[in-house]
């Protein structure tokens, strides 16, 4: 048995969203949960649209999830090999050229779908003699090539699906070459898997049909195919389709957002399976637990919400030493682990600590719902350097003198020195604001 080889193969044609990091990072985990190879293809023929710096943004991405990939390749460097294939099977009789224009293919789908019928193709190609085929080029037409499907069910067993038929009458040959000679993915695609020895091909429940078609593909080109699973696509947490915000939500905003790598893999790994979605702090503990068979067809809904909460518990868990250098990175180089360990437990995000360090070090805009309570509160606060235990003995002498009890003591005092109706607490936070900054925040200053 060969050793399993996966491949993602993204188009230069945009950012990584969450529903296309999900396809790259099932092909890691299982690739490296059987100790095989994840391979990286850059599927970039489409010359109109592929950018260099859509290209680096992916490869960035990647690498910040620590998804590294064993090698790589690009259909670009491989059009002669394309053009191999496509001598290969108008030789057998498996592919043949074909004149229509977009428009008349058009019209023939309508013509089709009012007469009741599928669109399929009508194989008119076919009956060309040489002649017509030469007017035609003649006439400055170039064809576009289609594969000829053989008329017959084609099944697999579907490593997500389980078993999978599709009988190819359904379907139209698949165009294999355009008129201005770009290959189509549906050719490059199963040659370069071939080529790669690819052993295993997890996408998309979309791409179902395109696989019934390649497979029949690749046994035209006298290999065996890959095993295949198809995942469910992703929808949004109340079930509908995946909405266009969902859908065009990059890696590189949620990282920018303080999402960490380990949270979006943690619920990407997991959503649409059988087990629960839990914070798993590194990619080597999620690949231990994956299992490909656990992924149901029922529909994986994306939470951002779940998302955060997933972020905020490895936050939350997180040490200094793991946090520093993006603290200092993010300019809060003065944050100490002391401090780290105060804010920790309150954050949705890495950069949400240095909110806290402003609001400890920096001007703030007091909330003072009651001036006669702060008058008394700062006259009961010691003239000393505040330390642990300063706000236990403070508030209990403000209770005494007011009565005040509970929420109706702590909340005016939080809101009027930190400006925030929750928080880290107070007992611990209130050294770092430093003595100055509580009086004059008591008495309204923006200090």
């Amino acid at each position: 048995m060969k050793p399993v080889k996966v491949r993602f193969a993204p188009s230069p044609t945009g950012k990584l969203h969450v529903g296309n990091l999900r396809t790259a990072l099932v092909n890691y985990l299982y690739a490296r949960q059987q100790n095989g190879q994840f391979m990286l293809r850059i599927d970039d023929t489409d010359d109109e649209r592929s950018r260099p710096e859509f290209e680096t943004a992916i490869r960035r991405d990647l690498e910040w999830m620590g998804m590294g990939w064993d090698c790589e390749d690009r259909q670009s460097a491989r059009l002669a090999r394309y053009d191999e294939a496509l001598a290969h099977l108008l030789a057998s009789g498996r592919a043949y050229a074909c004149y229509e224009t977009p428009e008349e293919l058009s019209l023939k789908r309508k013509a089709q779908l009012m007469a009741g019928r599928p669109p399929v193709y009508d194989r008119a190609a076919l009956k060309l003699g040489e002649a017509e085929k030469a007017k035609f080029e003649e006439m400055g037409r170039r064809p576009h090539y289609r594969f000829l499907l053989k008329d017959e069910e084609v099944s697999w067993e579907d490593l997500v699906r389980g078993p999978v038929s599709y009988h190819m009458s359904s379907l139209s040959d698949p165009v294999l070459i355009r008129e201005d000679g770009r290959v189509i993915y549906t050719l490059a695609s199963v040659v370069d898997d071939i080529d790669h020895q690819i052993t295993t091909i997890l996408r998309g429940e979309d791409h179902v049909t395109n696989s019934a078609a390649q497979i029949q593909l690749f046994e035209a080109l006298g290999a065996t195919p890959p095993e295949m699973g198809h995942l469910a696509l992703l929808a949004g947490a109340d079930g509908e389709g995946l909405s266009k915000r969902l859908g065009s939500l990059a890696i590189e905003q949620l990282r920018a957002e303080g999402v960490l790598p380990a949270a979006l893999a943690s619920l990407l790994a997991r959503i649409g399976t059988s087990d629960p979605v839990t914070a798993q702090p590194s990619l080597e503990e999620i690949i231990a637990g994956f299992n490909i068979a656990s992924f149901g067809r029922a529909t994986a809904k994306f939470s951002t919400g779940e998302l955060q909460q997933l972020n905020a518990k490895l936050i939350q868990n997180l040490d200094f030493d793991s946090v520093s250098t993006a603290l200092g990175a993010a300019g809060y180089g003065a944050i100490d682990a002391a401090f780290w360990e105060v804010v920790k437990g309150n954050l949705n995000n890495i950069a949400e600590a240095g909110k806290w360090w402003d609001i400890c070090c920096q001007p703030i805009t007091p909330i003072i719902e009651d001036a006669g309570f702060m008058e008394i509160a700062a006259s009961l606060l010691p003239e000393a350097e505040l330390d642990d235990q300063s706000w236990s003995n403070w508030t209990k002498a403000i209770s005494a003198r007011t009565g005040a009890k509970g929420k109706a003591l702590f909340m005016p005092l939080r809101l009027a020195i930190t400006g925030q109706n929750a928080g880290p607490d107070m007992g611990r936070l209130l050294p770092y604001i430093g003595y100055g900054r509580v009086i004059n925040r008591l008495k309204g200053q923006q200090d």
